[in-house]
């Protein structure tokens, strides 16, 4: 095979294609139908704590990470020393979305260094930028070497400069193609020893709310790259320049993500509505939007939540809870020696597969 060396951006492609501007027409309709709803739900964090729950445990099952729902529930809610390495993986990609969200909203930029905090967050290491040679992708079924990333540190650290760049700067292309471009790129200079792929992702969402074509990191393709598998596309683009069969890839699943997730959004919306008219109605005394807002941050719901949500003792907190229970909002057991809350209505709903 022959060495293949990754050119900097911009590609020398011409992406005004009647294919991909017809794509692009359709996918940027889609994700500013998501946008418009989700600016008018009044607690967005709802909406992202359940969206990048489920981001989290698809992006890390494309790097064989494999978990549950149940497996995830239950550890936001339990000590963490008593969760598995796979669940403490799949938490720490939502602890790095959230870090890079977090470190985009207080400075407007994605820089290098932002990428290699995101990825410490993932990994939990300081290995950082990749400086020993001999770092190949191999078919994980065969044994055989399909591609080699550039392998020295100043090469790597040259074409990060220039992606951020791309990041940052205005540029000619819409932000949907040059997001395509930018995975692309990002997944070929493949800069760390591990945690590549999710990084990528995360910084796709980032881009996205970069560029103001979201508020809120709540859009994301892992769903999609499942059931879509993209190996053979990105290898393409280096071996035969295939932008437009990439390109058109990336677009139609961002149309598609954005599609699904409006419905799980309104989904989530409509539950929320209901629950709170059901509570008011029955449980007055108690009604407050604290109280609902609480049980829906996370499927599984604790004293502690609620004392810290409403400012109240514990004795309230486990009042609230109970009465909750007794109408059939929430349901309890015991895990270790917590009592946890079910929300089930939530549970059916984010155990739905909308992929």
């Amino acid at each position: 095979m022959n060495e293949f060396i990754l050119p900097a951006l911009p590609p020398k492609f011409d992406f005004d294609t009647v294919p991909i501007l017809k794509q692009l027409s359709q996918s940027n309709k889609a994700l500013a139908e998501l946008k418009g709803f989700a600016d008018q739900i009044p607690n967005k964090e709802i909406l992202i704590n359940s969206l990048t729950l489920q981001e989290a445990k698809d992006s890390s099952e494309i790097e064989n990470i494999i978990t549950t729902q149940d497996e995830l529930f239950e550890a936001l809610a339990i000590d963490s020393s008593h969760i598995s390495n796979n669940i403490k993986e799949v938490l720490n990609y939502r602890k790095a979305l959230r870090f890079g969200f977090e470190q985009l909203q207080k400075r407007q930029i994605i820089t290098t260094n932002d990428i290699v905090a995101i990825q410490k967050e993932l990994s939990e290491n300081d290995a950082g930028i990749r400086k020993q040679v001999g770092t190949v992708l191999k078919n994980l079924k065969t044994g055989e070497v399909i591609y080699t990333p550039p392998q020295d540190e100043e090469t790597i650290r040259n074409l990060l400069a220039n992606l951020e760049k791309c990041i940052n700067e205005p540029n000619v292309f819409d932000p949907l193609i040059m997001m395509a471009i930018l995975h692309y790129q990002f997944e070929s200079i493949h800069p760390f020893y591990d945690g590549n792929g999710r990084t990528g992702r995360i910084l796709n969402i980032l881009y996205l709310c970069n560029q103001g074509l979201l508020d809120s990191p709540i859009l994301y393709l892992s769903g999609y790259i499942i059931k879509h598998k993209s190996d053979r596309l990105l290898q393409e683009v280096r071996t035969k320049e295939t932008w437009e069969e990439w390109t058109l890839y990336i677009l139609k699943g961002i149309e598609q993500t954005a599609i699904q997730t409006l419905q799980k959004a309104k989904a989530i919306k409509n539950l929320v509505d209901e629950t709170a008219l059901e509570v008011k109605e029955k449980l007055p005394k108690i009604y407050k939007k604290e109280l609902i807002d609480a049980i829906f941050t996370e499927v599984y719901t604790k004293t502690a939540y609620v004392e810290a949500a409403l400012d109240v003792e514990r004795h309230a907190a486990a009042k609230y809870l109970k009465e909750l229970e007794k109408i059939g909002v929430l349901e309890s057991f015991k895990k270790s020696r917590t009592v946890l809350y079910i929300n089930p209505k939530l549970y059916n709903l984010l155990k739905g597969d909308i992929w």
